[in-house]
């Protein structure tokens, strides 16, 4: 990225400026970034042992596989699921608030006594489930904002840091080099005005 400048002192004061600002957000954005980077693994960790804890489950309730095709699968059903945002380093991201369920009415004395417990083991099934991939989606966002933050630092440290103090370099050479040469000038002018002067009073 080449940085466009001239070389007078408005363009060396705007360069400073945006020298110091990007100076300044560098060790906030290094600080997110590391942030969303433990953020990103917490929530990959959990959705992992929300499906290990599914899976348990499953293997807990294996001894049921055969009352399982007695149970009616319409009898519970989800008819929503509640998120709310919840702000992580920063970032908005989803977080399980409640799953609703809807049960039909089942006869207790025509039907097998588990069946209540069936209901509970469905619910804690779905829950688990549900929960991991929130826990998913949230990994997803703030390692997609990780990213972001990454080539933003990136982007200062590498390019655009380095680029304003070349650029001011090169401006403040310039004007030294300016001064110089007036300086110089205006010696010579000062020296050939003397011998002008010497030789009409000699």
């Amino acid at each position: 990225m080449a940085i466009k400048f001239q070389y007078n002192k408005t363009s060396l004061n705007n360069l400073g400026k945006q020298l110091k600002m990007r100076q300044k957000a560098l060790p906030t954005l290094k600080n997110k970034e590391s942030a969303l980077r433990l953020e990103v693994r917490k929530a990959k960790e959990k959705s992992e042992q929300l499906i290990k804890d599914l899976e348990a489950a499953m293997q807990r309730y294996d001894y049921l596989a055969a009352l399982w095709n007695e149970f009616d699968p319409g009898l519970i059903s989800i008819t929503d699921v509640d998120l709310i945002t919840v702000k992580v380093a920063g970032v908005k991201t989803p977080d399980l608030k409640d799953i609703h369920y809807e049960i039909h009415e089942f006869n207790a004395f025509a039907k097998p006594a588990w069946y209540a417990d069936g209901v509970a083991i469905l619910k804690e099934l779905s829950r688990l489930g549900i929960e991991s991939e929130v826990y998913m989606e949230k990994s997803r966002i703030l390692d997609w904002q990780r990213k972001k933050t990454t080539q933003k630092v990136n982007l200062y440290e590498k390019v655009q840091i380095p680029g304003y103090q070349e650029a001011i370099r090169k401006i403040k050479r310039y004007m030294e080099d300016e001064e110089n040469l007036s300086k110089a000038a205006s010696k010579i002018v000062k020296s050939r005005h003397a011998e002008e002067e010497e030789q009409e009073n000699g």
